[in-house]
C-alpha cells in the first residue's frame, strides 16, 4: 500500500467525526497492519495488473520482447505471491488464464535513457463503478463537476470507500478513460501544478465527502480521499471527462531502471 494511501487514512481517521465511521476507518487500519505483519494482500481482489512505462528514447531493448517480459514478470509476481488470479482469456467465453496476464500495458516513448515502470493492480470492484461523459463545451466546469458528482452518487458504496478519484478532461473517448487511470497513480499528497485544477479538485473533494456515502458506505465524513484530476487538449466540438475510481486499496508502485 502506498504510504500516501495509508497517511490519507490515517488523517481521515482524525478527523472523522461519525463514531461509525470512525470505527469503520479504525478497522481500515488494522487490516493494512495486519496484512503487513502476515504477508498477505490488503483484500483478496488483487487485480488486473495495469503496467504504465514510459521508455526513454535512447533505449534499446534486447533480448525478447518488451510485453512478454512485462507479462512475464506478472506471471512471476501473481505465482510466487500466491495472489489471486482473476483475468479470463475471452471476455465472453471467460477460461481463466491461471496466471493473471495479460497486463493492461500503456506506452509512452519519452526523453532519455531510462525506463520507468508504475505498475498498479486494479481490483474490478471500483472499476466497475467508473464512467465516461461525452460533454459539450457549452457544459463547461459546472458539467464536469457534475458528471464526476454523478457517476460517485451511482458508485455509492460498492468501490469499497473511502475511494481515490481519477479524473481525466479532454482528450477524446479513450484518452480521457486513460487519464482518469493515470491520475490514479498520482500520490494523494499531491495536488495538480495547475492552480485552476488544483482548486478544481479541492472543491469536488468537498462536494464528494459532503454526499455522506462514507466508509464502506455506512455514512459519515470520508466519503473520498482525493481527487486526482489529469487534463489533454481536446475538439472544439467536445468536452470527454472520464472517472476512474479507486477503492481505499488504490495500489500503485514505481521502479526506474
Amino acid at each position: 500500500m502506498p504510504e500516501d494511501i495509508k497517511n490519507s487514512i490515517n488523517l481521515h481517521f482524525e478527523t472523522e467525526t461519525n463514531c461509525l465511521a470512525k470505527d469503520i476507518l479504525g478497522e481500515l487500519k488494522r487490516n493494512l497492519v495486519s496484512a503487513n505483519k502476515l504477508d498477505i494482500p490488503i483484500c483478496q481482489d488483487t487485480g488486473m495488473a495495469v503496467v504504465f512505462l514510459e521508455i526513454g528514447q535512447d533505449v534499446h531493448l534486447v533480448g525478447g520482447g518488451l510485453e512478454e517480459a512485462v507479462n512475464q514478470g506478472v506471471r512471476i509476481g501473481y505465482e510466487k505471491g500466491l495472489l489471486r488470479k482473476s483475468v479470463v482469456g475471452d471476455p465472453l467465453n471467460r477460461v481463466n488464464t491461471t496466471d493473471n496476464t495479460p497486463a493492461v500495458i500503456h506506452t509512452r516513448i519519452v526523453d532519455g535513457e531510462g525506463v520507468s515502470i508504475t505498475v498498479a493492480p486494479k481490483g474490478f470492484g471500483s472499476e466497475n463503478m467508473s464512467g465516461i461523459k461525452m460533454l459539450k463545451p457549452s457544459d463547461g466546469v459546472e458539467g464536469v463537476k457534475k458528471a464526476v458528482l454523478d457517476i460517485v452518487k451511482t458508485a455509492s458504496n460498492n468501490p469499497c470507500p473511502p475511494m481515490v478519484i481519477g479524473v481525466g478532461i479532454g482528450g477524446d473517448f479513450e484518452q480521457c478513460a486513460y487519464l482518469s487511470k493515470k491520475a490514479l497513480i498520482r500520490s494523494v499528497e499531491e495536488p495538480n501544478e495547475n492552480p485552476y485544477y488544483k482548486n478544481l479538485e479541492d472543491e469536488l473533494l468537498r462536494e464528494i465527502n459532503r454526499l455522506g456515502i462514507g466508509p464502506q458506505g455506512f455514512g459519515g465524513d470520508t466519503t473520498a480521499l482525493s481527487v486526482n484530476i489529469e487534463t489533454a487538449p481536446t475538439h472544439i466540438a467536445g468536452l470527454p471527462v472520464a472517472v476512474n475510481i479507486g477503492c481505499h486499496v488504490t495500489r500503485h508502485i514505481k521502479a526506474v531502471i
